[in-house]
Order: structure tokens, then C-alpha cells, then sequence
């Protein structure tokens, strides 16, 4: 597998942004927040005509065979655009974890554009977005996998309007899934729909210094701007090889001296990921100044998401420990 995104990979992303672009997705996004589930679904049959929700399924059960590499272009192309729904869940981790007979009944439907959703504590308790799902799952400890019923009652908001959270009970019979690779998938798939979401408030932040004047000028002349806009952009492309180098690590998992370190590599990903859009939301709204913390601009779309991406599958101290944990292992061995 290539480090550098291929001519295919480079065009796939214009396909898909250019799909994005006139797709409303700021107003969907409202929409499903405020529990009208219809225009995201009409986005994500548009992926599905696309093959984005089979990326990662099989060409035996409808999908599209692709890598992480094909992935991360993906997921990091929603992020940016703010598509609603579970798309992590459902475009990356799935895939990875249902086996047998599930894989043969599921993933299918997942791939002609079915959302499914899924649980697996303790990195992510809850059933996202379980209310717009037509599947959902929920893993148990050992990897059993069981399908859980629509969900009742009261949810839980998220920080990100657009994310609903629903409790789990303890799931019953089930069939074996590879629950270790879900877990490195979901936090694989959050780092690249993080770092889309820092690279939208990124342009945002760009594209308002250009055209906000105070004191006779464009605020984008002041020094001031160039340098917070500057590091933002910096700490962006240097998290980007990382989700990039997750991608390698994932593709060759399980090759001898090659995927070892897969879970390092993730979670290095996801840290460098959630901290630079994080610095991204913070520069952004200072940038805009009070406009940006108004409900009625776009910018909180982003704004709330990268927020609770930050915590979703696992902690920002979680995965330090874990890339921590593997650079001691990795010179104990020396």
C-alpha cells in the first residue's frame, strides 16, 4: 500500500466533495438535530450510489473492497462537510466486525445504504444515533455480537446537537466478531472525520478574514490572524501523514514485523487528529468573534462536533497511554 494518496484515492475525494458540495449538508445537518431524519437519508443514499457506504464491505456481499487508505479519504470528506448520522459506525466499524452469518445477512444492506449503528464499551457505550438506524448492534465483552431492538424512552444530547445517545442493556446470545479490529477501526475513522471537520473550520476561519474589515482593513491583513491561521494549518498536515501512516498500519495487520504496531499508529492518529481541530474550533471562533457563537451560523456545526469527537471511542489520555505503552514496549524488546 502506498504512504501517498493515489491518483484513484485523489480523485475518489473530488467525486465525493463535489457530491458534498451540492448536497445541502448544513441544512441536513439541522434537520436531523432537530429529529427530521429524511434529508441525511437522502444524502446517504447519494454515498450509497457512490459506493462510500460499501467502502469498506466485500465485493461478495455488495461492496466495494476498498482499504483504510480509501477510508480515511472518505470519512475525512464527511467530516469536513458535517453529514450527519453515524457515519463511523456504520461506514467503518461494522464492516469490520460482523463475521458468518451476520456479515452475509448485513453487510449488504449496509452497503446499498442501510445506517447501522453499533456499542462496544467501553470506548463507545452508547448506541449512536440509534433512533435513525435501520441496524444496531451491540458487543459484548468477549466479542459476542447481538442485534438490539429500536430504541424507547429518553436519550442522552451529546454536546453536538446532531448525536443522539442511547444506554444499552446487556446483550444476549450472539455471534463471534472481531471486536479488537472494530476498536482500532472506529478510532481510525473518528481521527480522519476529526481531521476533515479541522480542515472545514480551517477554510471557514480563511474564508471570513477575507471579507470581515475592521479599522479600514480586511482582518485577514493583520499579522496577528496570519500567524493563529498559520498554526492552525500547520498543526493540521502534520496530523494528516498520521492518519495516513494509521491507514499503512491497518492495510498490513497481521503481516509479520509490519501491523504490529497498528494500535500505536491509530492511536497516535487520533490524538494528533483531535488536537489540532480542536485548535482549529478555538481559532475559528476567535476569528469570527461573537458571530461565531451564535446558533443561527454554520460554524457551530463544527464547532460542537469536533468537541464531542474528542471524546468519542476512547479519551485524548487514553490513546496517549496507548501509544505510550507501545514506545516502552518497543525499547524494553531492545
Amino acid at each position: 500500500m502506498r504512504f501517498a494518496p493515489s491518483q484513484e484515492n485523489l480523485a475518489f475525494a473530488a467525486s465525493l466533495h463535489d457530491l458534498l458540495s451540492g448536497a445541502s449538508t448544513t441544512a441536513a445537518a439541522r434537520a436531523w438535530a432537530a429529529g427530521d431524519h429524511s434529508p441525511g437519508r437522502t444524502i446517504w443514499s447519494a454515498l450509497a450510489d457512490l459506493g462510500v457506504t460499501g467502502l469498506a464491505i466485500d465485493e461478495g456481499y455488495d461492496g466495494v473492497g476498498g482499504d483504510p487508505a480509501d477510508l480515511a479519504i472518505a470519512l475525512e470528506a464527511l467530516g469536513y462537510h458535517g453529514v450527519p448520522g453515524p457515519v463511523v459506525e456504520s461506514i467503518a466499524v461494522l464492516p469490520a466486525l460482523l463475521t458468518g452469518e451476520q456479515a452475509a445477512r448485513h453487510l449488504p444492506a449496509l452497503a446499498g445504504g442501510a445506517i447501522g449503528t453499533v456499542a462496544i464499551a467501553p470506548r463507545a457505550a452508547h448506541l449512536l444515533d440509534a433512533d435513525a438506524s435501520d441496524l444496531r448492534f451491540t458487543v459484548a465483552a468477549d466479542g459476542r455480537v447481538a442485534e438490539s431492538v429500536a430504541p424507547e424512552g429518553a436519550h442522552q444530547r451529546s454536546i453536538d446537537p446532531t448525536r443522539r445517545l442511547f444506554v444499552t442493556s446487556e446483550p444476549g446470545a450472539g455471534s463471534p466478531g472481531d471486536r479488537d479490529r472494530a476498536l482500532l477501526l472506529g478510532t481510525f475513522g473518528v481521527a480522519a472525520q476529526t481531521l476533515g471537520a479541522g480542515r472545514r473550520l480551517l477554510d471557514e476561519a480563511v474564508g471570513y478574514a477575507k471579507t470581515r474589515a475592521q479599522y479600514g482593513h480586511l482582518i485577514g491583513e493583520y499579522q496577528a490572524i496570519k500567524h493563529l491561521l498559520a498554526d492552525v494549518a500547520t498543526r493540521l498536515e502534520l496530523a494528516a501523514p498520521l492518519v495516513r501512516g494509521a491507514a499503512v498500519a491497518l492495510s498490513h495487520s497481521g503481516s509479520p514485523g509490519v501491523g504490529m504496531d497498528a494500535a500505536r499508529d491509530v492511536s497516535a492518529a487520533r490524538v494528533a487528529s483531535a488536537d489540532a481541530a480542536n485548535l482549529a474550533a478555538r481559532t475559528a471562533l476567535q476569528v469570527h468573534g461573537a458571530i461565531g457563537y451564535t446558533a443561527e451560523h454554520d460554524l457551530g456545526i463544527w464547532l460542537t462536533k469536533v468537541r464531542a469527537l474528542r471524546s468519542a471511542w476512547g479519551t485524548q489520555s487514553e490513546h496517549r497511554a496507548v501509544v505510550l505503552n507501545a514506545v516502552r514496549a518497543r525499547a524494553g524488546a531492545r
